[in-house]
């Protein structure tokens, strides 16, 4: 029984590579036994490795925040998680931000880091960020960069017109939000739909990723 079990993972990291996944492959330690599981592995990038390392998909994945049962019989994230849902749409790619020169990018997206999602997940401890930097070249200021600007990205029902109209108020990123208060924040945001002229967010909107900005930070 062992030894099979050793047989599939070997084929599930083979299917995998050959998919064009990358990251640490220590299937068999993190939940991956059969080829049965490889679909939800594929598609749950949040999985942690007990190398501090993510299985990293290169498909576009889901928000994590509703509750359910995945396609293998695994139960998703409940809702008792303590952390803010993300946007129910796809996860935001790489390459919406702005805040990062092309080389880096290229970089990332060889790393296998292809949504600001996965962005996260791989700069969410200051070791795995310093690895990051180590693998990309760069700072660990420049990772701190994109990921303050990924967080901003995966605010719930955050689109690109909302990133392109809080960049005009001035909001680069999460940090940004976090240093004024509600009413500035609502003023700055309709000021700038007035100067691009855009509709502004309902005040509900607005109020919902000021707080949950808050709630990022206190995490």
């Amino acid at each position: 029984m062992v030894a099979a079990r050793g047989r599939s993972s070997t084929r599930a990291v083979g299917v995998l590579r050959k998919r064009g996944h990358a990251g640490a492959m220590n299937l068999p330690e993190a939940g991956v036994s059969t080829i049965a599981d490889l679909d939800w592995a594929a598609s749950a990038p949040r999985r942690r490795l007990p190398s501090d390392h993510v299985l990293t998909a290169t498909m576009q994945w889901e928000s994590e925040g509703r509750s359910g049962v995945t396609g293998t019989g695994r139960r998703a994230r409940g809702r008792g998680d303590p952390r803010p849902a993300l946007s129910s749409r796809t996860v935001p790619p790489i390459t919406e931000l702005v805040r990062i020169e092309p080389v880096h990018l290229e970089r990332l997206e060889r790393q296998g880091v292809f949504t600001t999602g996965l962005l996260l997940e791989v700069t969410e401890t200051p070791t795995r960020r310093q690895y990051l930097a180590d693998q990309v070249d760069a700072s660990t200021n420049d990772v701190l960069t994109w990921r303050d600007e990924a967080q901003m990205l995966n605010l719930a029902g955050f689109g690109s017109t909302d990133h392109r109209l809080l960049m005009q108020a001035g909001f680069e990123g999460l940090r940004d939000i976090l240093a004024v208060d509600l009413p500035t924040f609502r003023a700055a945001v309709v000021r700038a739909a007035g100067e691009l002229q855009l509709e502004a967010p309902s005040d509900l909107t607005l109020q919902g990723w000021w707080e949950q900005a808050q709630t990022l930070a206190e995490a």
